[in-house]
């Protein structure tokens, strides 16, 4: 029999299992996000890109592109600085949520000049050196590098460089040298000369400890550097062969167009990088 109070029971009941059934799915079970690990490798500004500009000015851009990492030339801080100007400058790096991990590139033509570099890197306190030393000075380097425990990163330069144009002419001179001697990268130029930058990203990774991140018009001598997204390195497959080889170095942007107004160009070129690394995890 029914009753009026069972109608009513019936009633509420038949109403909340259509309401129920009515919720979307994405309510009534929350859905797992995927969790995104973070990269290895840190985005930085190689210190060439603000040859125009102080340190202030500099690191006013690096804060409007949201980069952390700063590799210093000597132009904003002078070799011959004291303890109080190093302290000085890291406090000023540290306000602006900066740090600066790495120091050149400083070139030498002497075992004396070598000297002071290595002096230099270990007054500002880091443990990367980054140089362009002669050949026959390789040996000597290498045994500064356990001195001072700094490791020591050669750069290319493309060729028109005669001692290094690309990675592999740095490679084949230091692969029996103390582990502590290796690249830096600058891929740019090693694909200016004719060289394929991502296979040689992968070829000698265990060696390289710093990169110049750029972008070229050109796989030629007359190609120029441009924005990071314009050229003719794949950027996208250049990020997958990073993680491939768990590159966990630095890659500062090193911006050589526009040299006296970059603010633009780099911020593309930064916001193209992030871009690319987002997309293709």
């Amino acid at each position: 029999m029914t009753t009026r109070r069972n109608f009513l029971q019936k009633g509420i009941l038949g109403v909340a299992a259509t309401t129920l059934i009515n919720i979307p799915t994405v309510f009534a079970t929350p859905e797992k996000r995927k969790v995104v690990s973070e990269d290895a490798f840190k985005l930085g500004i190689a210190g060439y890109s603000f040859t125009n500009f102080n340190l202030d000015e500099s690191l006013k851009m690096m804060k409007k592109v949201d980069v952390h990492y700063l590799c210093i030339k000597d132009f904003h801080l002078p070799y011959k600085s004291t303890a109080e100007e190093i302290a000085a400058f890291h406090a000023k790096l540290k306000e602006n949520n900066v740090v600066g991990y790495g120091v050149g590139p400083i070139y030498t033509k002497t075992k004396e000049e070598i000297d002071k570099a290595f002096d230099y890197a270990k007054r500002v306190g880091v443990d990367l050196l980054i140089g362009i030393p002669a050949h026959a000075d390789l040996e000597y380097v290498a045994q500064k590098t356990k001195e001072y425990n700094i490791r020591y990163a050669i750069h290319n330069h493309g060729p028109e460089d005669k001692l290094y144009p690309n990675a592999e002419s740095i490679y084949n001179l230091i692969k029996n040298l103390d582990q502590r001697v290796g690249i830096c990268f600058d891929m740019g130029h090693n694909k200016r000369d004719g060289r394929d930058s991502v296979a040689d990203l992968q070829k000698f990774s265990k060696r390289i400890f710093d990169m110049h991140l750029k972008n070229v018009t050109e796989a030629a001598n007359k190609g120029t550097t441009c924005e990071l997204g314009r050229g003719v390195i794949d950027i996208p497959a250049f990020v997958k062969m990073l993680r491939k080889v768990n590159y966990k170095g630095s890659c500062s942007l090193e911006y050589e167009k526009d040299m006296k107004d970059p603010l633009a160009g780099i911020a593309e070129s930064v916001g193209y990088f992030k871009g690319v690394c987002d997309g293709t995890r």
